[in-house]
């Protein structure tokens, strides 16, 4: 009678034991392809995560170059050298920005409401921007555009605007009407066209973190229009800080080393930093399930395959007077450790079978029980920051500016739990691994045999 048929017969013979590895093995393929489908079901939502945020690289003042430069002027940069970076094949759409103060004067006035007078009698912060539709605000939903259209780069060079609802009705002004701004040197005059109306959802007694003004004056106007007004407006163009939006994640890296190489010693002072803080703070509570299941899913592999090493030890011992008459009966050794590996292996198979019927369902609810647990604590902890107050940097009261959470970016508290044939190819290798090792051990035990000896003194 060949191993093969053998392996069969004994497992039918002894189900006590068959249905003790059957249940030892179930449990182990359970753990193991959860372990499998969480990883898989995260890695999933982190990558649905990424498209949805999309890929943002910001290029931005450098405060470590500066000070260890010995200067602390902040940097400027040509907006051509820009326009270079937002030509490169990586880059999706792209804009930036400058700012300077700007005064209201004659019948227009400022909306009262928080700090008076911040930037002097009418003045106000003057932003330029390529495209509004960039701004993080706007595109997180934050401000709405009531009416008009956003600023484009097509509109780089004209002298419009977009103000606040505010602003707008303190004043009478709809889109198409004009308004006189004066520039930072108090000379410097020029007329605008209200291209927009937005709304900020700030109160006007909650100022600006960054300018300290009241939000409901804060403008928005076409860079090229805005700069107009600065004393120095006749010469290149030059920005302070610009967003690119790229067409993939996964490019961050090529487009970085193709904007050095083009730009060289243009961005001297600046760093392009990709701005992942809205993908990290989505993606927490899953990093933090899958690595949960990870270390849950080796532990309980390593385990299992110790005590299946036991029961196939312990199955040797009970069989010494069977493979004693095989042996005598001129069987190979081989073959005896051949059948046991095979009886491993047959018994592996119908469980890794069998959780393959019930495990995703299982998966789901206990990865989506403890995804809720962690996303929960996620929120609540970005609930309770709170910004400095106007004016302090926030660092005596232990408060950092970086650590203020991005809008519209949640954690993540749900997965989608799905087993596909590459999971059960995971988890059929690892069951074999488990399954040769465990044979591994009690195959030391059989190649000491002696028929001999188990015939005539029964060990």
């Amino acid at each position: 009678m060949n191993f093969v048929k053998r392996a069969g017969l004994s497992l039918w013979a002894r189900k006590g034991r068959t249905l003790i590895t059957l249940s030892a093995f179930l449990v182990i393929s359970v753990m193991v392809l959860a372990g499998v489908l969480i990883s898989d079901a995260t890695a999933q939502a982190e990558q649905d995560a990424k498209r949805s945020v999309g890929a943002e690289v910001n290029l931005t003042m450098d405060i470590d170059q500066l000070v260890g430069g010995g200067g602390m002027q902040a940097p400027r940069v040509d907006a051509a050298t820009v326009d270079r970076l937002g030509a490169l094949p990586q880059v999706q759409k792209y804009t930036y920005s400058m700012w300077d103060r700007a005064i209201l004067k004659g019948k227009y006035t400022l909306v009262g409401g928080g700090p008076i007078d911040p930037m002097g009698p009418g003045g106000t912060v003057g932003t330029g921007v390529l495209d509004t539709s960039l701004l993080p605000d706007f595109r997180s939903g934050k401000f709405t555009l009531l009416s008009g259209e956003h600023l484009t780069a097509a509109d780089k060079d004209t002298k419009q605007l977009l103000i606040e609802e505010r602003l707008a009705k303190q004043n009478g002004l709809k889109v198409g009407d004009k308004i006189t701004l004066t520039g930072n040197d108090e000379k410097t005059t020029a007329d605008f066209t209200v291209a927009g109306i937005y709304r900020d959802p700030r109160p006007t007694t909650e100022p600006d973190p960054q300018y300290e003004i009241n939000p409901a004056n804060m403008l928005y106007g076409a860079v090229g229009g805005l700069s107009a007004l600065s004393s120095d407006g006749n010469g290149p163009l030059q920005v302070g800080k610009a967003t690119f939006l790229l067409k993939d994640a996964d490019v961050q890296a090529a487009f970085k080393d193709e904007a050095k190489r083009v730009t060289g010693s243009a961005l001297d002072g600046f760093k392009l930093d990709a701005n992942d803080k809205a993908i990290q703070q989505m993606t927490g509570p899953l990093k933090s399930i899958r690595s949960t299941a990870t270390l849950a899913m080796w532990l309980m592999a390593t385990a299992g395959a110790a005590v299946l090493a036991l029961l196939a030890n312990l199955a040797v011992k009970q069989r010494r007077t069977e493979y004693g008459v095989l042996l005598a009966m001129g069987e190979k050794k081989s073959n005896l450790i051949a059948q046991q590996g095979l009886e491993t292996v047959l018994v592996a198979a119908v469980a890794i079978g069998l959780s393959s019927m019930f495990a995703p369902s299982l998966t789901q609810s206990a990865g989506q029980a403890l995804l809720g647990q962690e996303a929960t604590a996620a929120q609540k902890k970005l609930d309770s920051w709170q910004a400095p107050p106007p004016g302090s940097t926030g660092l005596g009261a232990g408060t950092d500016w970086d650590d203020k959470p991005v809008e519209n970016a949640d954690p993540i508290g749900k997965i989608a739990v799905a087993l596909d044939p590459a999971d059960l190819a995971t988890v059929g290798g690892i069951g074999l691994g488990i399954a040769l090792l465990a044979t591994a051990v009690p195959a030391g035990a059989v190649l000491r045999l002696s028929p001999r000896t188990i015939l005539t003194k029964g060990k």
